[in-house]
């Protein structure tokens, strides 16, 4: 294919829709620089104006697609789409039919209460989420018609010429065409934690991403330096483009909370059907009255279905979110802080998660009396000891630290330098002044060194620091730091030829070039970033054209990026509560495996990294540590460990984290130093970056469970007894000892307060003590329903038999035997609350008894049922009647019945 002309007439529409289809773009970072620009069809001056709107025509703005708003009304329908509340809403039709408008308005509250709630709280956290966004609008600087200009970065094209300083995001894709000394941080979207040295000259066509130095990619910032490239990508085309767009087009499966309640929901149809055809036929056939059939159809469909599941399940829900909100976790969705419970594996980014993402100082190897190199120490357990050679290495950078916050900008080694000497009591300003510049030779790619020269007394005082083989071929002598202070080295007189008056120099020979090399090496499988200081006494004369020569070589400076102080004590928690934690990282498998040893991920330094050159889509037992892993393969791990049955949450803050992010179970964000893109497909967003609080949000997961599923069982416990006695009625031709709406307002009143309170139990303080539970252990297994049938089983027979002593023992009407029965049943519900304990524990000392909200919970329903039988407007309405002393006493006796169960068990227990 020809080439659009550089110059002279702009390409038609046409060539402009075929630039990219060039074979110098489809692998800019293997093409020379100028053969890129010329098949942008681009010059050294820039795109005209004219050209720039007809591309923009063809490409588009320079924007990633933005995630779409999420929309109340959305939200409210994923409030009303569980089975349990589409029964709600059936029942309600059914009795509106009927002609019961109270029930069916009863059940409509019901479901506009659960509805308002749970979308209440997702829309605080989309607003949430929406604070914490930040919009800000990049500017960048281009070269258009020969002018430089700043403009905003989404209305770049290809071809723009555009230039980098330090500070900058990259607003685009660029092949760079020149480079000065750069260093772009690529963390965000390689996981790669030190700044990325960047050269205009081009490397292989099959380099991974973060091995073409020739590119610099939009979303990534400029540690130091300065360079010009020309735009090859904007918007979706970009890298961080591909990666959102394969953010969007992955779909979130439900949560496991979700699937649950839908297989209770669909239980719970099966039984209210079976139930309902059966006692409806059964009566019809019988010869009974077909509307009185209808209308006890109607109260078995009104007993089975618990009406107040869904609300309780969605306060209880909500709470945890306020609560996992109050310890820095923020939910972006509610069904999320359960999910958490039931995570078996942790797949962790290592920069900014398990580590500070920020360089620190952490070995300092000095020279021995005799030249050789001697054993790392750790500066910070006596920083003012070596302060003289550190701020030595502070005086040879060009980044900067702000008095007011101590944040640095530039190169992060650097920035590692000038805080160590400003802990370590050195005031760089004074030093400085005593020691001002006079010249500077910067970092490049052929010298891998910096230099620096000071003006000392009648002579300069050369720095130098680098990369530690290019230090050592410079160097021809080893030294001491003497004992005179840094002011020292700034005063004293002229040198002579062959000596450094502040420093103890002794040859440097091949001998003692290995121990060097050696220990160089031995740093580096620690996962350190080594860099070797130097120096060099000229007197008044002597020029500093070759500053890399006859140098003294002073040490190597041991760099990393440490763990967080907080994660080892996290991962030991982690394993004791059955969690498998996995570093997931873009960086190098050294870097990777020493951190994994600080933080107590493995305990032996020949742990297996598996390296993502290697990388299998499959679990690989034993393994914690997978490095120089793409966004594609932690897909595929995550998928891994789903297809073995875990719940697998994964954490990360960098675009390249994002894919994986909503891939995962559930996705953990970070909130300070997370990308947007991270944070927009994760499912929760930690505030304070710990990894800490993903387990304090395991914990609340774990109890928010247990919870659930201890209101589920007191609930359906209560409904199954209510069907109990309205189908035995039904079967054995007794009046109907309990009414529909009677049931409605116990289902929707008494049953629902003590439901609440069980969902407010605080956290068992053995729940991280066990492992997870199985991915696919529904709400309630098979022990829970062998008792909620047992317990419900006891409380019926209570109930019939209070009925049966009130009509024919005490000679009530109808009514008050309803009243007898309904209130022996309305008591044992809430007396059954406290069979809701914890297995194992004292009958009266356990969560549930220490639970404030219970008792709370107890005494205001006591009062809701004596209003319902005093006070006549409410009464009428039950269809309730005042009692003598013998109708109380038999409900006092029928409503202890579910205590008959556990005392049973307690005594077969005792015998054995």
């Amino acid at each position: 294919m020809a080439q659009p002309e550089p110059s002279g007439s702009s390409p038609s529409i046409d060539q402009v829709s075929d630039l990219m289809n060039q074979p110098a773009l489809q692998t800019p970072w293997a093409e020379a620089p100028d053969d890129v620009r010329e098949a942008l069809a681009s010059t050294a001056s820039g795109l005209s104006d004219a050209e720039v709107d007809r591309r923009r025509e063809v490409f588009g703005w320079n924007r990633m697609e933005e995630p779409e708003p999420v929309r109340l009304t959305a939200i409210i329908v994923r409030q009303l789409r569980s089975l349990v509340v589409l029964l709600l809403a059936a029942a309600a039709f059914v009795a509106l039919a009927m002609g019961d408008v109270v029930e069916a308005g009863a059940i409509g509250i019901v479901l506009v209460l659960n509805t308002a709630i749970g979308a209440a709280m997702e829309w605080r956290a989309v607003r949430s989420m929406e604070a914490l966004r930040e919009m800000d609008n990049i500017i960048c600087v281009v070269v258009r018609d020969g002018e430089s200009r700043k403009i905003p970065a989404d209305q770049l094209v290809p071809g723009d010429i555009v230039r980098l300083e330090e500070g900058d995001l990259v607003p685009a894709d660029l092949r760079l065409l020149t480079a000065a000394q750069l260093q772009i941080n690529e963390s965000a979207l390689t996981g790669e934690s030190a700044p990325v040295q960047k050269a205009p000259e081009p490397v292989e066509a099959d380099a991974v991403l973060a091995e073409r130095p020739a590119m610099a990619f939009k979303g990534t910032s400029v540690a130091t330096g300065s360079a010009t490239g020309v735009v090859v990508a904007t918007g979706a085309d970009t890298e961080v483009g591909e990666i959102s767009d394969m953010v969007a087009t992955d779909t979130a499966d439900r949560t496991p909370l979700e699937e649950r309640l839908d297989r209770l929901g669909k239980s719970l149809l099966r039984v209210v059907l079976v139930i309902t055809v059966a006692v409806g036929a059964a009566g019809v056939f019988s010869g009974k009255d077909v509307h009185l059939m209808l209308e006890t159809a109607i109260a078995l469909a009104v007993a089975a279905i618990p009406e107040g599941l869904p609300v309780v399940a969605t306060i209880a829900l909500a709470r945890g979110l306020r609560r996992m909100a109050r310890r820095n976790a923020l939910v972006r969705r509610l069904s999320s802080v359960e999910t958490l419970g039931a995570t078996g594996v942790i797949c962790t980014d290592k920069t900014g998660t398990l580590t500070e993402n920020e360089m620190r100082v952490v070995r300092w190897v000095p020279a021995t009396n005799d030249g050789s190199p001697a054993a790392p120490i750790d500066p910070r357990s006596e920083p003012s000891a070596i302060a003289d050679p550190m701020a030595l290495a502070a005086l040879c950078t060009s980044a900067t630290l702000s008095d007011e916050d101590g944040r640095g900008t530039g190169d992060p080694m650097e920035i590692a330098l000038l805080l160590f000497a400003r802990e370590a009591g050195v005031d760089m300003a004074d030093l400085r002044g005593a020691m001002p510049e006079v010249n500077r030779v910067a970092f490049s790619r052929e010298t891998r060194q910096m230099a620096t020269m000071h003006r000392v007394a009648e002579g300069t005082r050369v720095v130098v620091k680098g990369a530690p083989e290019a230090v050592l071929d410079g160097s021809t002598h080893t030294g001491l730091v003497a004992s005179e202070s840094l002011a020292a080295v700034a005063t004293n007189g002229q040198s002579t030829d062959d000596a450094d008056p502040n420093f103890e120099r002794l040859d440097l020979d091949a001998e003692r070039r290995a121990e060097w090399a050696a220990m160089n090496e031995e740093l580096g499988q620690d996962g350190l970033r080594v860099l070797a200081l130097a120096t060099r006494r000229d007197d008044g004369e002597r020029s500093t054209d070759a500053p890399f020569e006859n140098l003294t070589l002073l040490g190597l400076i041991g760099f990393l990026d440490p763990p967080r102080s907080d994660v080892r004590d996290v991962v030991e928690k982690c394993r004791s509560a059955g969690i498998r934690v996995v570093m997931v990282t873009g960086d190098q498998a050294a870097t990777a495996r020493s951190v994994a040893l600080a933080v107590g991920l493995v305990d032996d330094e020949a742990a297996e990294v598996v390296d993502g050159n290697a990388f299998k889509p499959h679990v690989e037992n034993g393994v914690s540590i997978y490095a120089r892993v793409s966004p594609r393969q932690k897909l595929d791990l995550i998928d891994a460990f789903q297809d073995e049955g875990y719940v697998v949450a994964m954490t990360g803050d960098g675009v390249n984290d994002a894919p994986a992010l909503q891939r995962a179970d559930i996705g953990v964000a970070m909130g300070q130093r997370g990308t947007q893109v991270a944070q927009d497909a994760a499912d929760i967003v930690l505030q304070d970056d710990a990894f800490a609080t993903i387990l304090a949000a395991v914990e609340e997961g774990r109890t928010i469970f247990g919870n659930i599923r201890a209101f589920v069982r007191y609930l359906l416990s209560c409904n199954v007894a209510e069907v109990m006695v309205v189908g035995g009625a039904a079967f054995s031709g007794l009046p109907l000892p309990i009414l529909p709406l009677q049931i409605l307002f116990l289902n929707l009143v008494t049953d629902v307060f003590p439901a609440l309170a069980l969902g407010m139990t605080d956290a068992d303080e053995n729940a991280l003590s066990r492992p997870p539970r199985p991915a696919e252990e529904p709400i309630l297994r098979r022990r829970d329903w062998k008792e909620i049938v047992s317990y419900s089983g006891v409380i019926s027979v209570a109930v019939i038999a209070s009925f049966l002593i009130a009509m024919y023992s005490l000679d009530y009407t109808a009514s008050e035997a309803v009243t007898v029965s309904f209130l022996t049943l309305a008591l044992s519900q809430l007396t059954h609350v406290f069979n809701m304990r914890p297995a194992g524990s004292s009958f009266f000392q356990n969560a549930v008894t220490h639970n404030p909200y219970i008792w709370m919970a107890l005494v205001l329903c006591v009062f809701l049922l004596a209003g319902a039988v005093f006070i006549p407007p409410i009464a009428q309405v039950l269809s309730l009647s005042p009692l003598t002393w013998a109708g109380w006493l038999v409900v006092g006796v029928g409503s202890l019945s579910p205590f008959v169960l556990p005392a049973v068990n307690g005594i077969f227990s005792t015998k054995r």
